[in-house]
C-alpha cells in the first residue's frame, strides 16, 4: 500500500481514543477518500479487532466508501421527510441525469451518486448533497442544473 506510512500516522493519532473505531475510520476515508481494501488489517491489529468486525463496521455503515469515489459524490437524501417531499423521483432522475445508478460511479468517474439518510434539511426536502454543499428544494430542473454546474453530461438513455 503506497500510502501506508500515512495510514500508519492515523493510526497511532487515533489508536488510544476510546471507541477508536469509527473515528479511524473517518479519517482513514477523509484521507484516502475510501477505505482501501490493504488498510483493514493494520487496523484491525492495531485496535486488537478481527479484520470482520472492521469490515462488517465498514459495511454497516452508508456513509464508508471501499473504492474511490467519482471527482464529484453526488447524495440523495432517503430520509422520510424527503421520501415524503418526492426523493422517491428525484433518486430516479438523478439517476438518469448522471447516467449511473445510486451507489454507482460513472463511467467516467465524473460522478459518484449515492444515498444518505437525513442531511438535517427536513424542512426544506427534498435535500441534496453535492460534494460539500447543500441543497434545498430539489427539483429534477435544479438537479440537472446542478449537473449542468457540475459540467456533466447528461447520458443518453
Amino acid at each position: 500500500m503506497p500510502e501506508a506510512p500515512l495510514l500508519a500516522d492515523l493510526i497511532v493519532h487515533h489508536r488510544a481514543t476510546p471507541g477508536a473505531l469509527l473515528p479511524l475510520l473517518h479519517a482513514v476515508q477523509d484521507a484516502f477518500g475510501h477505505i482501501p481494501s490493504e488498510a483493514v488489517p493494520a487496523i484491525a491489529e492495531a485496535l486488537n479487532l478481527s479484520r470482520a468486525e472492521v469490515h462488517g463496521v465498514i459495511t454497516y455503515y452508508h456513509h464508508f466508501r471501499q473504492w474511490p469515489a467519482g471527482r464529484h459524490v453526488v447524495q440523495v437524501c432517503q430520509a422520510e421527510s424527503c421520501q415524503a417531499c418526492g426523493s422517491r423521483a428525484l433518486t430516479a432522475a438523478a439517476e438518469r441525469i448522471f447516467g449511473c445508478a445510486l451507489g454507482q460511479t460513472r463511467a467516467d468517474g465524473a460522478v459518484t451518486l449515492e444515498a444518505v439518510y437525513c442531511l438535517g434539511l427536513c424542512a426544506q426536502s427534498p435535500a441534496v448533497q453535492v460534494d460539500e454543499r447543500l441543497h434545498a428544494r430539489v427539483s429534477e430542473a435544479k438537479l440537472a442544473r446542478i449537473a449542468q454546474q457540475l459540467g456533466v453530461q447528461e447520458v443518453a438513455a
